[in-house]
């Protein structure tokens, strides 16, 4: 996917009066990661009541009155027939307000999932949702037990297909290939955000078609303890004599509180972002799962399962893998080691970086090469995974609203990292090699708007 030569959008005012926050709660009040209540509602009607009935009006008064202006053009915006997708990068390039589910609404706009037209909002969404439940029965079952269904008893499914099968093509072979993918998707997804117990903590919305007692379906986290108990315990040697060793004496590949089983029914945040981006590996092949997508898909999934509108909020997951799916389709050439020197490649984008630099601020990019501190030394993690490693997950999630809504949104990344290095130029220009490399790797500004702010200065004056 060619995201270089997207024409630059019109130019956008980014008003540093109306920073907005991650969400609209005060000091006093909850948190946005609270589960809400799980009440169905319609689509639209639910955001228009939040936002122009009681429940805003009381929040209301704790709000500037800009504020307050800005959840009103936004409201206005969101609830036209025909949404105009203009006027609403407009207003999401200064940051999306939480209040009402408008981010995750914008989100799903912006990424391309959502149609402009809200009168097939309703069919377009029980559609994908059962696309996605298909999905889930078709990749997340266990070898055999499909056949078995169809009428087949247990000895003949072992007779044609089992463990040992030699075939390239059975079902068994497919299935310890995935496993080898899993294991690294659940050693990562188990570390997302550890600074948060939101990924650790239940999910309001479990899969009921895989947690179900009566369906056959396993869930990925079972299958990995499995999976590493077959492996702490069967050792084979180079002669093919296998030796099983005590199960006292196996060592674990996770401390075991991480292994704490939730009542029966229950799954955390994590198994579902685990299971969203099991199941991309599985539907692109070609490029499976990459170290790191994981740190991509947790914000938008975050952003979806905190929704105040239960009922978006109940299709978290399926709206998260297909909006996931929609930005890795830009996004995936970054991870693909094949184009890494192509103009579409992370290589050509580390460049584009310096280059950017040095049309920006010369002194301070010959200072860098002076010191042999090359581009892919820091900008690889920052390219790649859109600044989600640099920053809180709020200011993460701010940095995303300005680049999901501009047309052009990699070329801002660009920016965003240009106007990273010349912020804190004094530091660079004045250390040496170790401490600047220090300075790249800990980015030590945390007031992202001022980077947005600076990022949009060079923008204007390309």
């Amino acid at each position: 996917m060619e995201t270089c030569t997207l024409a630059p959008s019109r130019p956008v005012q980014l008003n540093s009066a109306l920073h907005v926050p991650l969400c609209g709660a005060t000091a006093d009040s909850s948190c946005c990661c609270e589960e809400g209540g799980s009440e169905r509602t319609s689509l639209w009607p639910a955001l228009h009541t939040v936002l122009g009935g009681s429940s805003w009006r009381n929040t209301g008064s704790i709000m500037s009155s800009a504020y307050r202006n800005r959840i009103q053009e936004f409201k206005e915006t969101l609830s036209e027939e025909n949404i105009n997708l203009k006027t609403l990068r407009e207003l999401c390039f200064n940051g999306i307000p939480f209040e009402g589910g408008i981010r995750a609404l914008c989100w799903k706009i912006l990424l391309n999932y959502v149609p402009f037209d809200q009168t097939i909002w309703e069919s377009f969404l029980k559609k994908q949702r059962e696309v996605y439940s298909q999905f889930l029965k078709e990749m997340i079952i266990q070898p055999g037990i499909a056949k078995a269904n169809l009428g087949l008893s247990r000895e003949d499914v072992t007779l044609e297909d089992h463990p040992l099968n030699p075939n390239p093509d059975s079902r068994w072979n497919n299935y310890f290939k995935d496993n080898e993918i899993l294991l690294q998707i659940d050693k990562d997804v188990r570390r997302l955000y550890p600074d948060m117990a939101f990924f650790q903590r239940p999910t309001e919305y479990p899969c009921q078609l895989i947690l179900d007692p009566q369906n056959d379906y396993e869930t990925l986290r079972r299958r990995v303890e499995q999976t590493t108990l077959k492996a702490q315990t069967v050792n084979r040697n180079r002669s093919g004599v296998t030796n099983v060793s005590s199960p006292g004496k196996a060592l674990y590949l996770y401390p075991s509180n991480e292994y704490e089983v939730l009542p029966n029914g229950s799954e955390a945040h994590w198994e579902v972002v685990e299971r969203i981006l099991f199941i991309y590996a599985k539907l692109n092949p070609g490029i499976a799962y990459v170290q790191g997508m994981n740190e991509i898909v947790g914000p938008i999934y975050y952003t979806f399962a905190t929704d105040p509108n239960s009922q978006w909020k109940e299709h978290a997951e399926a709206d998260t893998f297909f909006c996931f799916t929609n930005l890795m389709s830009e996004n995936r050439d970054n991870f693909l080691k094949s184009l890494d020197d192509s103009q579409c490649g992370i290589t050509y984008k580390m460049e584009s970086v310096y280059s950017m630099l040095k049309d920006k601020d010369l002194d301070l990019y010959l200072k860098l090469e002076e010191q042999n501190i090359k581009p892919q030394y820091f900008t690889f993690r920052w390219l790649t995974l859109l600044l989600s490693q640099e920053f809180l997950l709020p200011d993460v999630i701010r940095i995303w609203d300005t680049l999901f809504s501009d047309q052009d949104r990699f070329h801002f990344l660009i920016l965003v990292c240009c106007a990273m290095l010349i912020l804190i130029r004094d530091k660079l220009l004045a250390g040496d090699f170790t401490v600047n490399m220090r300075l790249l790797q800990d980015y030590p500004i945390s007031d992202v708007h001022t980077i947005l702010i600076k990022a949009k200065d060079l923008q204007d004056n390309s």
